[in-house]
């Protein structure tokens, strides 16, 4: 268990510096081009979730947060012994949850920076702990259709 909580706390020290960095080093709303016409990095203020949705509601993301927390520690806690590939995943997205709550309790938003335009279509901006997210989320879903399927379902 403490293996998970430990990554877990990697993840999110790794996101709390990124966002620092792009905080510190980049102006709000002004990108900076990586690939032209696919890659930029553009600093952004998040009041919301996901395609902001639920903009301007801080705490009601937060207590959306914290509530998630309590259950994916519980599932963790199910096999606190082991640092298993489950339990990896469940870390993860811990670490990511964690991140971007703490930039909601800190600033008050979101700190958002990864910006790609990908055939033409300029694809919301994000952050490290939203690929955190959703790649924890994406192996949870392939875990719990794999356990189905040798379950018989």
């Amino acid at each position: 268990m403490k293996k998970n909580i430990l990554l877990a706390l990697l993840l999110l020290t790794i996101d709390q510096a990124l966002k620092v960095i792009i905080s510190v080093f980049l102006k709000l709303n002004t990108p900076v081009v990586i690939i032209n016409r696919f890659f930029n990095l553009t600093y952004v203020r998040n009041y919301g979730a996901a395609w902001s949705i639920l903009s301007g509601n801080r705490i009601l993301l937060i207590i959306i947060s914290l509530i998630s927390l309590i259950f994916i520690y519980k599932f963790m806690i199910k096999d606190k012994n082991k640092f298993s590939f489950e339990n990896i995943c469940y870390s993860i997205l811990l670490g990511g949850i964690l991140g971007n709550l703490c930039d909601r309790i800190i600033y008050g938003y979101v700190i958002d920076y990864l910006d790609f335009t990908i055939f033409g279509y300029q694809y919301p901006i994000f952050n490290f702990a939203d690929i955190c997210i959703v790649i924890s989320i994406f192996l949870i879903i392939c875990l719990t259709l794999k356990e189905g399927k040798n379950n018989g379902n």
